[in-house]
């Protein structure tokens, strides 16, 4: 099998008289949950180590590449070819230091030059018009990972925290902002959910200072709850109970006892 035969797999499959009815009826909006989707199951197939099952989401990947160039195509924009071709262009011109005379010295240099590159590219994609900082900061992306790639881009230019512990202050301050709204004679849901979100930015940014992903700390957190908690039921369910008819001392304490097990 080569790609050009998925391309034409797919290209059947959106055939007006033979093709899928599902396929056919499918448009870009319609498929992006499914691509959200994969993308996701090819991150956990890797937090799992499991390489024949990330084979496959890779797979189920590239079948979602190939879709929205077949639908492109079909409205006459662009085809996979031109999407391969783009991609081609892009890293070479990306990588100058390895595809061109260029030369850098270490990561970090690299790393600006890529930016430069990069910011070089927004304006040519802007035209005539201004390129602010933050353009191009995808508003789809997860808004951990979102949140930490625009303080990334305004620190680049200087408007950031010169040391964690300021940031970690900052958090402080925002959690104490939090509650002041909860404490407050007048508990204004809107503001409540404003300085929530304050708080959640700046956790964010103390994450980053640390050298650390707000993304993936939130992730490995949620699956150790996970783990946590069925262990909980797994305890109850030996005592022939339920969780349901649980009630919430008992489950904090079959809680800690899972957790000084961890520590054993």
């Amino acid at each position: 099998m080569s790609m050009q035969q998925l391309v034409e797999i797919m290209a059947q499959l959106r055939d007006p008289s033979s093709g899928c009815p599902w396929d056919k009826e499918q448009t870009m909006e319609t498929i992006v949950p499914y691509t959200i989707e994969e993308v996701y199951e090819v991150a956990d197939s890797i937090a799992k180590g499991d390489m024949p099952d990330l084979c496959g989401e890779l797979g189920d990947l590239l079948f979602q590449v190939v879709f929205y160039a077949q639908i492109a195509s079909e409205r006459g924009d662009f085809d996979i070819h031109d999407v391969i071709n783009g991609i081609c262009k892009k890293m070479l011109r990306r990588h100058p230091h390895v595809f061109a005379d260029a030369e850098v010295n270490g990561i970090e240099e690299q790393s600006l030059k890529w930016e430069q590159i990069k910011a070089a590219e927004r304006q040519e994609s802007a035209g005539s018009a201004p390129v602010q900082q933050l353009d191009g900061v995808a508003r789809a992306l997860p808004a951990l990972i979102r949140a930490e790639k625009l303080q990334k881009r305004a620190a680049k230019v200087g408007f950031d925290w010169s040391d964690r512990m300021d940031v970690l202050r900052k958090v402080k301050e925002e959690l104490s902002e939090l509650e002041a709204e909860l404490t407050g004679a007048d508990e204004l849901p809107d503001k409540i959910a404003e300085e929530m979100g304050d708080l959640l930015f700046s956790c964010v940014n103390l994450s980053r200072h640390l050298g650390l992903h707000a993304e993936t700390l939130l992730r490995e957190a949620n699956d150790k709850f996970q783990v946590r908690f069925n262990a909980v039921e797994r305890l109850l369910r030996q005592e022939g109970k339920s969780l349901q008819e649980t009630g919430l001392t008992e489950m904090e304490e079959k809680w800690c006892l899972v957790k000084s097990r961890e520590s054993k």
